[in-house]
């Protein structure tokens, strides 16, 4: 079709047909993914939306898109204000809207596979109010009016060496069943991609960017398990790396298999299964027992292999930076280069190293105004210029086989205003303080979160996402459950404790709009602190990216001593650790740039 107001119209016209009068779009796919396949890209197809979070709902007469601050103006260029009300989130809900703004009696509908059972129950209540009710679909309406949606990808899957991992797939599969038979659980269902991956030591090309293959499994408490992935992405390696104690089926048939679990207690995640799964398990007379993947905890906590392999990836991924922010800063000056030029260079860069498999994510590659928009994806349509004058943001990571990297850098474009230095500065400064922050055992990300944004407080300012989020190992670049963030901005949560071997970003920033963004990311490893005369065990964080930080956007009166010796001490170790693996006129800039400051 050739345009978003005629998908909507078609959307309308197959709602009418299949006697609804309303349908929810949510960004994600069965397994409730953050980045999901082309095939599952049905917001982005519908609405022109290409943020990573989001939902759209369409009424005969209305249709409200779902964004919170990080896309505030990234929506606004992306989908036309003429079809589509343009709602902030958490500020209104989903349900709240359809409550306020569907007929009485509508028919709402929802696809049983797109979200959680919690959201069915609250969507539900709230149309039941008002007399309307939320119906389950057996087809989604949108994939029978997009006539070329792309199949789901049948990519081969891979084994991921144990060397690696740092643990075997039968290893993992035993704590799960110790897991399992400590709560006197049966089986338990693993339908994310990414936890999927880990517990099986395996690794696939279904999703850009995110190693994963589109699967299921189950884990019973005897070890043993069944993984559901399409029998065409199986070649005899990992046919043999899996071995007898894991059964192979075709993805198609899990949903039959979830109804011969009668009498069985199965654990099934609320937060990261979809309704659907839970409807077949009870359908099916299991008695489902809702707990959060197993998991998720023991692969957010790197063990030693999972961090060495880290810390060879950040390195190697620091020399491809240093090579990029050189040309950036020699080329931009002179005009003709672009968001896509730049991003371009970057992944070319990378590639040099002979070891990228994969971005972990699309570049943010941002210049002026185009930084102001936290999550922007830049297309051929907004491709803007790089000129002088202004700022330039990349946000960008690779994915290599031993370790995942994301790190946002910032470089001026001539000389930077006193108002940019300033900004960047209290930016850097909170940067610093969740760098030398210590704190007990037990303590949660979201307390955290405010020593990051005290600086920008202090004058006035804030910024509008969290302060940091989980990384995985040769995974997913936003991992959860730990996370950096207060419950109150996009990207916080319930309260997750920190614990050693959690690897999480850490990337305040400050945005103006239609003006210019900042933002300054390292990734960091958390460790045991020892504190001489505490009565606690404490933690603290190691940073494991190794990139200079912009030294001409930085004000140095408005640095304590303290964090002054941090920034040169930083510095320090960059080029202690990446000048022997550079040469020539790179090895010559990164010395100038890990200069103690003046």
């Amino acid at each position: 079709m050739s345009s978003h107001t005629d998908r909507l119209a078609a959307l309308r016209a197959q709602l009418a047909t299949d006697a609804l009068d309303g349908f929810v779009v949510p960004l994600t796919d069965e397994h409730l993914s953050e980045y999901v396949g082309a095939y599952a890209q049905r917001l982005a197809w519908l609405t022109g939306f290409e943020g990573s979070a989001g939902t759209a709902v369409v009424l005969p007469e209305a249709a409200a898109i779902f964004t919170d601050g990080r896309y505030t103006l990234q929506v606004r260029e992306q989908v036309s204000g003429d079809d589509w009300h343009y709602v902030p989130v958490p500020q209104e809900s989903v349900a709240g809207w359809l409550a306020e703004h569907a007929s009485d009696g509508a028919r709402i509908g929802y696809d049983p596979w797109l979200h959680t059972s919690a959201w069915v129950a609250e969507a539900g209540k709230a149309l039941a109010a008002r007399g309307a009710v939320l119906v389950a679909v057996e087809a989604n309406p949108i994939d029978r009016v997009w006539a070329e949606q792309p199949t789901p990808s049948d990519a081969k899957l891979a084994p991921y060496a144990d060397a690696l991992a740092g643990r075997s797939s039968a290893d993992k599969r035993g704590e799960i069943a110790a897991w399992l038979e400590v709560r006197g659980t049966d089986a338990v269902v693993l339908s994310a991609l990414d936890s999927i991956a880990w517990t099986f030591n395996i690794r696939g090309g279904d999703v850009d960017n995110t190693p994963v293959a589109l699967a299921y499994a189950i884990v019973h408490a005897d070890a043993t398990a069944d993984l559901f992935v399409a029998s065409d992405k199986l070649t005899d390696d990992v046919r043999r790396h899996l071995g007898n104690a894991v059964r192979l089926h075709e993805r198609s048939d899990f949903a039959g298999a979830l109804t011969g679990f009668a009498g069985k207690r199965v654990v099934a995640d609320p937060a990261g299964s979809v309704a659907a799964i839970f409807d077949a398990l009870e359908a099916g007379g299991a008695r489902v027992v809702a707990m959060r993947d197993p998991v998720l905890l023991a692969k957010a906590c790197k063990n030693p292999a999972e961090v060495a392999g880290h810390e060879a990836a950040q390195l190697r991924d620091a020399g491809a930076m240093v090579r990029f922010l050189r040309w950036i800063e020699a080329e931009a000056p002179k005009g003709g280069q672009t968001e896509l030029s730049a991003a371009a260079k970057l992944r070319e860069c990378r590639e040099a190293t002979g070891k990228l498999m994969d971005l972990s994510f699309n570049s943010i590659s941002a210049t002026g105004a185009h930084g102001a928009i936290p999550h922007y994806h830049v297309t051929e349509e907004s491709n803007a210029p790089i000129l002088p004058g202004q700022l330039y943001l990349i946000d960008s990571g690779g994915q290599y086989l031993d370790g995942t990297t994301d790190i946002t850098r910032v470089v001026p474009v001539g000389a930077p205003t006193p108002e940019m230095r300033d900004r960047f500065t209290r930016v850097l400064r909170g940067h610093i303080a969740i760098a030398t922050a210590i704190f007990p055992e037990g303590t949660v990300g979201g307390q955290l979160d405010s020593f990051a944004r005290r600086p920008l407080w202090e004058a006035g300012l804030d910024f509008s996402h969290g302060t940091g989020h989980g990384v995985g190992a040769y995974l997913a670049v936003h991992e959860g459950p730990q996370r950096i963030a207060a419950p109150n901005y996009p990207g916080g949560g319930p309260a997750e404790p920190l614990l050693a071997g959690m690897l999480l970003s850490n990337e305040p920033g400050y945005y103006k709009a239609g003006e210019y963004g900042i933002r300054i990311e390292n990734l960091i490893l958390t460790e045991p602190r020892e504190v001489p005369g505490a009565d606690r065990a404490m933690l603290g964080f190691r940073t494991l990216t190794f990139v200079p930080i912009e030294r001409e956007l930085i004000e140095p009166a408005l640095l304590s001593p303290q964090e002054r010796e941090w920034i040169d001490g930083y510095h320090a170790e960059v080029l202690a650790k990446v000048g022997p693996t550079l040469e020539g006129e790179d090895r010559a800039w990164l010395t100038a740039k890990c200069a103690p400051l003046g």
